[in-house]
């Protein structure tokens, strides 16, 4: 074969293997997906977005829907029928019996049309809460938006989390188990007495447990993510820790407050009132008549305007303006109304109670971050002295000075130190997340 011919047949084989290995090596090494993308992917893939998009999309056609309850209604009408003759009775019920001959056969094609002129203002309150509901419709879809980036966040800090406890777990499971031989090396030299070994075996052992238990919270943690993303259970993901955790941030607390009280919570409140003050102003258009254009236009045969009927057929239009007064609505509508005008203060009450609830949360938020900062020196110093005290408590415990249960301790101590200082700073992440979703405003790094 021409080298020219067997290089064309290899290349498309080259390029399989090449995307083979590319797919291969994609699997074995995620790609880490950092914070951002993951919160871009929940605007476009997280199923209750796509509800709440669909329910605006819903309440876009509703007010098309309003819309066209203003333009003119037409009906058609068609029929036939097979019709007895008129038997009429002139002397009493069955007596004088005179029958009239009929055409037996019916046809009837009419057009109808009628047209609202005035209603009270109804068809443009209805149009005009149609509106508000679509409004609503977009404000609920940015809240759906931001709870789940709210909840992405806090799988990924979890799982971070998760993840620096599996670090220092994994690092203390090897510290005991080095530790576990220099014991066992105590007692062949007969200084220490088997209990201690077993107390080091059995710590070795705990750590071991929740080394096991942490890594399975990381698994459950990551199915739940893939969830909120709606990514395939089996793909292979690890998140991207890379300046995920900032020591500090600064946060204008006057700027938080502000933006809560203009949130979408606090914003569908406000259109929910109007929509109160709409339902009080149709309740009142029941006082009102109701004014339309209608007009028909009828074919039918035979002509049953004249009698004896005519065996022809005709046509007959009409047009003209109607009214309608309802006279119930004078004794009913009162107690509408008054419904009416509780909803709406009632709506008027629950924007006060958002406003206020609003208010605390983003205060009481505040409060915790810093708190949570505060604490990040007190951590830092606590991690000191406990690393401090078990390098003491370690050299003690190596001259027999003290018991092993001191040594465990003083290890506990440590781990727990540890502990402490890296999730005061997830936290601390956590809650200015926390804050930025309780003022409405976006997600930033």
């Amino acid at each position: 074969m021409h080298p020219h011919k067997m290089l064309q047949l290899l290349m498309p084989l080259a390029a399989v293997t090449a995307l083979t290995c590319q797919t291969a090596t994609a699997q074995l090494s995620p790609v880490p997906l950092p914070l951002k993308q993951a919160l871009s992917l929940s605007e476009t893939q997280n199923r209750r977005v796509l509800k709440s998009a669909i329910q605006k999309d819903i309440a876009e056609e509703e007010i098309k829907e309003a819309e066209e309850t203003r333009l003119p209604d037409f009906d058609f009408h068609t029929a036939y029928a097979r019709i007895t003759n008129l038997t009429e009775f002139r002397d009493g019920a069955f007596g004088g019996m005179k029958v009239t001959d009929l055409h037996n056969n019916q046809y009837d094609a009419t057009v109808t049309g009628s047209m609202p002129i005035y209603q009270g203002n109804r068809l443009n309150n209805v149009v005009d809460k149609a509106k508000l509901n679509h409004e609503v419709a977009g404000l609920l879809l940015h809240k759906t938006e931001k709870d789940v980036k709210l909840d992405v966040t806090a799988h990924y800090l979890g799982i971070y989390k998760l993840m620096q406890l599996d670090k220092l777990l994994t690092e203390n499971v090897a510290e005991e188990k080095e530790r576990l031989k220099e014991v066992k090396a105590l007692l062949k030299n007969g200084t220490i007495t088997k209990n201690e070994v077993l107390r080091a075996e059995l710590q070795l052992k705990d750590r071991e447990i929740q080394l096991i238990n942490n890594r399975k919270d990381i698994e459950i943690a990551y199915n739940d993510l893939k969830t909120l993303l709606q990514l395939p259970e089996d793909q292979p993901m690890v998140i991207d820790t890379v300046s995920l955790i900032a020591d500090s941030r600064a946060v204008d607390f006057a700027e938080l407050q502000n933006a809560a009280l203009g949130n979408e919570e606090f914003r569908i409140a406000q259109q929910q009132q109007q929509m109160g003050t709409i339902d009080v102003k149709s309740a009142k258009a029941n006082y009102l008549p109701v004014i339309s254009m209608y007009g028909s236009y009828t074919y039918k045969y035979p002509n049953f305007m004249f009698f004896p009927p005519d065996w022809n057929a005709y046509t007959f239009g009409q047009v003209g303006i109607q009214a309608t007064y309802s006279l119930s609505g004078l004794y009913k509508n009162k107690s509408r109304i008054a419904l009416a005008k509780k909803k709406a203060e009632a709506a008027a009450q629950q924007t006060s109670i958002v406003a206020d609830e609003n208010r605390d949360r983003i205060f009481r938020q505040f409060k915790q971050y810093e708190e949570l900062l505060d604490k990040f020196k007190v951590t830092d110093a606590a991690e000191t002295l406990a690393t401090e005290n078990y390098r003491l408590v370690k050299l003690q415990y190596l001259n027999q000075l003290v018991v092993i249960t001191e040594m465990i301790d003083a290890d506990n101590a440590l781990l727990q130190a540890k502990y402490n200082r890296i999730s005061a700073r997830i936290d601390a992440e956590m809650k200015y997340y926390e804050m930025l979703h309780t003022a409405g405003l976006p997600f930033t790094k």
